[in-house]
């Protein structure tokens, strides 16, 4: 059972840029909520910086630019709380998908002041680290990043840190078995922004990860399939299996899950089955049983609009969710699941 205790959005007054997308968030040490975006024109212009609020006694503050590289797209901010004096912040830069690469910035007080930006791998193009959705912590201590390329077929991956994000190792690719990755190329008209290559038969991106027991690893990808792709993993994300289509529906567009501490899944998608649909509903839906099957779902949106790309953490039995909320603004909400 789902109680919504906090549903707002962070930006009261018009904001200083027209289109916002692509949240994240990280809940602080001192109990403060830091998000993140990625704001600007339109996406993929020069000006779209990564903007970020903070949440302090049940109030938002004003929208600030985070980073910043004149003429460049800025992508996907992640947060990563390192211990309790160390707050990373992941994300991409690059005109191009194919040739995006990940930067990285760091706090030691609580997300006050960053860090000059520095590159995760050096000489890298198409992205390592985290691609939009979170980092996690394995059993054995090592970071496992979920991660995707975009460079004519959308393809999946993990990076793997044994060093506390020092070094990085990249996994095999995810791809979907029996695939045509020829794909079909006709544009779509969804009043969505997307690539060119983004159409039917691309693949599988955007994964995200949890470990059901120790060293078994699993994550649910985007797809452009019309279902939410499954892969595993019995070896802590070193080697995946060819990516299979779960139950859920898909519409291409970003999902997000949290374990809980008794082994519960909670899932954030839209459960739409179009390459391309609609971005709304959007739900919360549940598994018991690592992923096998899903409760009935719990309406966070379902208006006309688009409400996409979540991000959900948890603390005990607390969501903490962000999404993209018409792309005007971010939408925040506080949940109890009992």
């Amino acid at each position: 059972m789902y109680t919504t205790l906090t549903k707002e959005l962070l930006f009261s007054n018009e904001p200083p840029f027209s289109s916002c997308h692509a949240s994240h968030l990280v809940v602080l040490p001192d109990g403060d909520i830091l998000v993140a975006w990625f704001a600007g024109s339109k996406e993929g212009e020069g000006d779209i910086a990564i903007w970020c609020s903070r949440r302090r006694q049940g109030n938002w503050t004003k929208p600030v630019v985070l980073a910043d590289e004149e003429g460049l797209p800025h992508w996907n901010p992640v947060f990563h709380q390192k211990n309790n004096d160390e707050l990373i912040l992941y994300y991409k830069v690059g005109a191009l998908l194919k040739e995006w690469y990940t930067r990285y910035k760091v706090s030691k007080d609580k997300g006050g002041t960053w860090s000059d930006p520095l590159e995760l791998v050096g000489g890298d193009r198409g992205g390592r680290g985290p691609v939009r959705n979170k980092l996690i912590e394995l059993s054995d201590g090592a970071w496992l990043a979920p991660a995707s390329t975009e460079d004519g077929i959308w393809q999946a991956f993990t990076d793997r840190s044994e060093d506390g994000g020092i070094t990085w190792t990249k996994s095999g690719s995810v791809v979907i078995q029996g695939l045509d990755y020829s794909g079909i190329k006709e544009v779509v008209d969804s009043g969505i922004p997307v690539s060119k290559q983004s159409f039917s038969g691309r693949g599988v991106i955007q994964p995200t990860l949890w470990e059901s027991n120790p060293g078994h690893v699993h994550m649910l990808l985007r797809s452009t399939e019309g279902r939410i792709y499954r892969s595993d993993s019995d070896d802590g994300g070193r080697t995946w299996s060819q990516a299979y289509p779960t139950e859920l529906p898909n519409n291409n567009s970003g999902i997000d899950l949290v374990k809980l501490g008794n082994g519960t899944l909670v899932l954030a998608y839209n459960p739409v089955d179009k390459n391309w649909g609609e971005r709304s509903p959007l739900v919360l839906s549940a598994s018991l049983d690592n992923g096998l099957t899903w409760e009935p779902p719990y309406i966070l949106e379902d208006e006309y609009g688009e409400f996409s790309y979540p991000a959900i953490l948890a603390d005990g039995d607390q969501l903490f969710i962000t999404y993209t909320w018409k792309r005007e603004n971010i939408a925040f909400c506080m949940i109890n699941i009992s």
